[in-house]
C-alpha cells in the first residue's frame, strides 16, 4: 500500500491503515509538496463547525519542492494555535484527558521536517489505536497510478470525496458537538479517538467495505 505523507490525517487514512495492520505501508517523501492537502493540514471538529488547522511550511528556494525537504515554519505561533484549537474543541470528550499527554509533546517541540513530523503523529496514533502497520518511507518515486488497488497517495484527498473509494464507508460513531451539527464524517483520527478512545479500533473495522477484516 502506498499512502501521502499527512498531518493528524482523516479517518479515511487510518481505515486503510487498519486494513493493512501487520503489512508494510510505504509512505511517500518524494512527490513534489502541494498545499491545500492533507500533507500540511488536518479537519477537526470544532463546537462552530469542521476547523482546518494548516501547518506554516517554509518557502521553497525553488519553484518545487520534494515532501522529504519541507520545513516546518514558525509562523503564527501555530503550535499553540493548534494545541488550543485541540483542547478547545476536545477536552470535553472522553479520552482528551486520558491522550492529551502523549500529543502535547508534538506541540511543543520543534520537527524541523513536516514528513517526520507527520510520520511521528501517524505512528503514535497507530500505537493508540492499537493497529501496527508497518510505516516505511518510500526510497524513489513512483508515479501514481489511478487505477492501482493499493495507491491511495491521491485518492485520500481533501478534494476528492470518500465516496470515491468504494471499499471506505464513514461508519458513525458519538461526536461531542453532535447534537448541534450532527454527526461530521472522515474528519481527523483525532476527533475518532478523543471522542472514543480504544473503541477507535472497532469504528475502524466497521468503516472497511468489500475488504478483508483483520
Amino acid at each position: 500500500m502506498l499512502l501521502s505523507s499527512s498531518y493528524l490525517p482523516p479517518v479515511h487514512y487510518f481505515a486503510k491503515l487498519f486494513a493493512a495492520d501487520g503489512e508494510e505501508v510505504q509512505v511517500e517523501q518524494w512527490d513534489h509538496y502541494m498545499k491545500q492537502t492533507y500533507r500540511n493540514r488536518c479537519l477537526i471538529g470544532s463546537g462552530d463547525g469542521v476547523l482546518a488547522l494548516p501547518v506554516p511550511t517554509e518557502k521553497a528556494d525553488g519553484p518545487k519542492c520534494l515532501m522529504k525537504d519541507v520545513r516546518i515554519s514558525d509562523h503564527g505561533d501555530w503550535r499553540r494555535v493548534h494545541w488550543n484549537a485541540l483542547t478547545a474543541a476536545y477536552a470535553g470528550t472522553p479520552f482528551f484527558l486520558y491522550y492529551e499527554d502523549a500529543f502535547r509533546p508534538f506541540y511543543e517541540q520543534r520537527f524541523p521536517f513536516l514528513f517526520d513530523f507527520n510520520l511521528r503523529l501517524v505512528e503514535l496514533c497507530c500505537r493508540l489505536i492499537d493497529i501496527h502497520p508497518r510505516l516505511v518511507p518510500t526510497t524513489d518515486y513512483r508515479p501514481c497510478e489511478p487505477c492501482a488497488a493499493d495507491d491511495y497517495r491521491e485518492r485520500i484527498h481533501p478534494k476528492h470525496p470518500y465516496t470515491d473509494d468504494p471499499t471506505f464507508r464513514p461508519a458513525p460513531y458519538w461526536q461531542v458537538f453532535a447534537d448541534r451539527w450532527g454527526f461530521r464524517p472522515n474528519l481527523s483520527i483525532v476527533d475518532l479517538l478523543f471522542n472514543m478512545g480504544p473503541e477507535s479500533l472497532f469504528v475502524l473495522q466497521q468503516c472497511q467495505k468489500n475488504e478483508n477484516h483483520r
